[in-house]
């Protein structure tokens, strides 16, 4: 793992999730494969191997960089911008 700049620009503490699922695939009526929170702002979105990869999308529509697993088993953070584990 590595760090990035991106993760001391975080919010402390960790944002609460604004839902327990991906509210765009609910909305959608498909299935998450797995699920990613944005640690900017809480949002929980689906992972890159489910149909509408909404986690990619929402770091694309707002920029946030470093989501996690929202799997409690998980501790791993990615950051977007950097392509990387951090």
């Amino acid at each position: 793992m590595s760090e990035c700049p991106h993760v001391s620009e975080l919010p402390r503490p960790e944002p609460a999730p604004l839902s327990d699922t991906c509210p765009e695939c609910l909305a959608a009526g498909t299935h998450p494969v797995q699920l990613r929170l944005c640690l900017v702002c809480g949002h929980v979105g689906c992972c890159d191997s489910s149909p509408l990869k909404h986690a990619s999308a929402h770091f694309e529509a707002t920029g946030h960089p470093v989501m996690r697993s929202f799997d409690s088993s998980e501790s791993w953070r990615w950051c977007f911008v950097d392509g990387s584990i951090v």
